[in-house]
């Protein structure tokens, strides 16, 4: 073990929001660093929801052997309502103070880094934010973690479905997550080789689907491949699919992939990333 360095001697860490493959890559890292300097680390269970409650127990090499490969969380997660009141957060800073816990690593997307911020602000103990959310949508970084694996999740999927669209000379509608940002969408929408994107902020979007969906079908194309960003309005597809296939005539199918973007083994471009990002926010 390395001498410990001046600082913080127990540091605590959670994961908050939607769950996103290679979190439990960052913990290990975390750990892994924070045991070299000779710092304690407390895990904290199921997000803000757990530092409010003050749910809290020591880390130890087991708890991180064999997880670097695990989509979801080991820490578990959620979006506490309670964490977003000021009593909330001071209630969370005297479960830090009365643990001996001096800094506080977060890892989640948006609204993990706004409350973050926030807390970091008004208590005054020192907050670092590890960016993990499918959506890559976070101010301030080029990649989160667990977007490569979200887009290698629906490029597998668009790849499937377009075995059976071209068997069966079908439209399909594929809608992917991201919430207000389009990314995955635009990313595994072209490396699936899909032929048309739906995206939130195109107005026009139906209108120019149909167009160009006329336009191939009236020159012999027999399938299509139509990706969508469900934008803030999951589900959204469902009605595009109806009204495009109402104007034109022709049958389709709509594909929501949903949450099974947010599971499964993190890619090794993630593993990597997370592996970087926890041992500098040591």
């Amino acid at each position: 073990m390395k001498e410990k360095t001046p600082g913080s001697s127990r540091i605590g860490v959670l994961t908050s929001g939607g769950d996103a493959p290679g979190m439990n890559a960052a913990i290990r890292a975390i750990y892994r660093a924070a045991y070299e300097l000779g710092i304690e680390l407390t895990g904290i269970r199921r997000g803000y929801t757990g530092l409010v409650e003050g749910d809290f127990f020591r880390m130890e090499r087991s708890h991180v052997v064999n997880i670097i490969h695990l989509g979801g969380t080991i820490l578990g997660t959620s979006r506490s309502e309670e964490f977003k009141s000021w009593e909330g957060r001071q209630r969370s800073a005297e479960n830090l103070q009365n643990a001996g816990i001096d800094a506080l690593i977060v890892i989640g997307g948006d609204g993990t880094f706004k409350g973050a911020a926030r807390f970091n602000d008004e208590t005054g103990i020192p907050t670092i934010g590890i960016p993990g959310s499918i959506d890559n949508d976070i101010p301030g970084t080029d990649f989160s973690i667990g977007f490569d694996t979200a887009i290698n999740t629906a490029l597998e999927a668009i790849d499937k479905i377009r075995d059976t669209a071209i068997s069966h000379g079908r439209l399909f509608f594929v809608e992917v997550m991201g919430r207000s940002s389009d990314l995955i969408a635009i990313e595994s929408g072209i490396a699936g080789g899909a032929e048309f994107l739906v995206l939130p902020e195109d107005k026009n979007a139906v209108d120019d689907l149909c167009t160009q969906l006329s336009s191939s079908f009236s020159a012999g194309k027999r399938y299509a491949i139509v990706v969508v960003a469900e934008g803030n309005n999951p589900g959204c597809s469902f009605s595009i699919a109806k009204e495009v296939s109402d104007r034109l005539s022709i049958e389709s199918r709509v594909v929501v992939l949903g949450h099974i973007q947010r599971g499964g083994s993190p890619t090794a471009r993630d593993r990597v990333l997370a592996a970087k990002l926890g041992v500098s926010a040591v």
